[in-house]
């Protein structure tokens, strides 16, 4: 099938449940901090970019693939994505383990957050479960590499088995796109980079970029604009076919093939607004896939990111705070731009 002929985003990877816990400070070892509030909410990349996108007013087909528990907390992932008319009959259940599931612990005065995960059916996940062929979606998103145990394993094509499952999608005519967790360790170009050359659209935060091309882009609080264009050509030279997109606090940069550069500043939300960053990284995603299926001009597509970014800070979780396009892009005007570092 032609890209022409298809519609619609198709997301896989990483499902599970967050539980969500607001505490008063973040405790050194063998003290105690306070739980003032507690909830639980979906993540995940394919499930905060999907939500986040049918909140935004998507328009257009919505699937998710991925493998969950054959329980409880797996039967609220699909009964809560049906109430968004997302299509999940390309899921798969289990009973080898349970959904994947992390405690979120979030410091309410500065909406900073630690993970703690099980990652259950995620571990078991497969490119031989995720059925391709029988999507006539435009897009294919795939998240998170360094979080699937099975496709991070080596492929029999190319790298790793994600990178193999990247190049299907790419022979089928899927747009690809994918994103990275945030981890401390040394995996990031061995398990990275083989997917790259599979890749439309290849997004990273900006300690993930730093990682998988061995620059420091952050120093303290500061970005280091030139450190960071360093690390987008370093991306885009390992293979990424259209847009390196990186994102942080300070705004998002995206660096194309053809040597273009653009930055888009985020929105200057105040403290007050900011109940919890979870997923603000997925909704930047989602905002910016919403604009690049409709065909809108990169510039626009990344406004779109900043503004249901912006809009995902204001709930503890990844999706509560995203509202219709339109409201999300009034928080420009309600808030305005931070200063541009590029």
């Amino acid at each position: 099938m032609n890209i022409g002929q298809r519609q619609g985003i198709l997301c896989a990877g990483n499902w599970l449940v967050d539980y969500i816990k607001i505490i008063d400070t973040w405790p050194a070892q063998e003290t105690l901090a306070n739980t003032i509030s507690e909830s639980r909410a979906g993540g995940g990349s394919p499930f905060n970019v999907l939500i986040a996108l049918a909140r935004l007013g998507a328009d257009f087909p919505l699937q998710g693939a991925g493998l969950i528990g054959d329980d409880e907390p797996g039967e609220w992932i699909l009964q809560t994505c049906r109430g968004f008319d997302i299509d999940v009959s390309f899921m798969r259940q289990t009973k080898e383990a349970k959904t994947s599931y992390t405690d979120v612990m979030t410091v309410q005065k500065t909406g900073r957050r630690t993970f703690f995960h099980y990652r259950g059916t995620n571990a078991l996940l497969d490119e031989d479960l995720i059925d391709l062929e029988r999507s006539h979606a435009r897009h294919f998103h795939l998240g998170y590499l360094l979080l699937l145990d099975r496709l991070d394993q080596p492929g029999t094509r190319s790298g790793t088995k994600a990178a193999d499952l990247l190049l299907r999608a790419s022979e089928l005519g899927f747009i690809t796109s994918a994103d990275t967790v945030s981890e401390k360790s040394d995996r990031f170009s061995r398990l990275v980079l083989p997917a790259l050359p599979f890749l439309d659209i290849a997004f990273f935060n900006e300690y993930e970029a730093a990682c998988v091309a061995g620059v420091q882009i952050r120093d303290g609080d500061r970005i280091d604009a030139q450190m960071l264009i360093e690390a987008a050509d370093s991306l885009l030279k390992a293979g990424v076919r259209r847009w390196v997109i990186i994102h942080f606090p300070e705004g998002i940069l995206a660096a194309a093939s053809d040597g273009a550069k653009l930055f888009q500043p985020s929105l200057n939300m105040p403290a007050s607004q900011i109940i919890g960053t979870v997923g603000a990284g997925d909704a930047a995603a989602a905002g910016i896939l919403f604009g690049y299926h409709a065909e809108m001009p990169i510039e626009r597509c990344l406004l779109y990111g900043v503004c249901t970014a912006a809009a995902s800070l204001r709930a503890a979780n990844g999706t509560d705070g995203v509202a219709t396009l339109d409201e999300c892009l009034n928080l420009k005007k309600e808030f305005g731009e931070r200063e541009p570092i590029l």
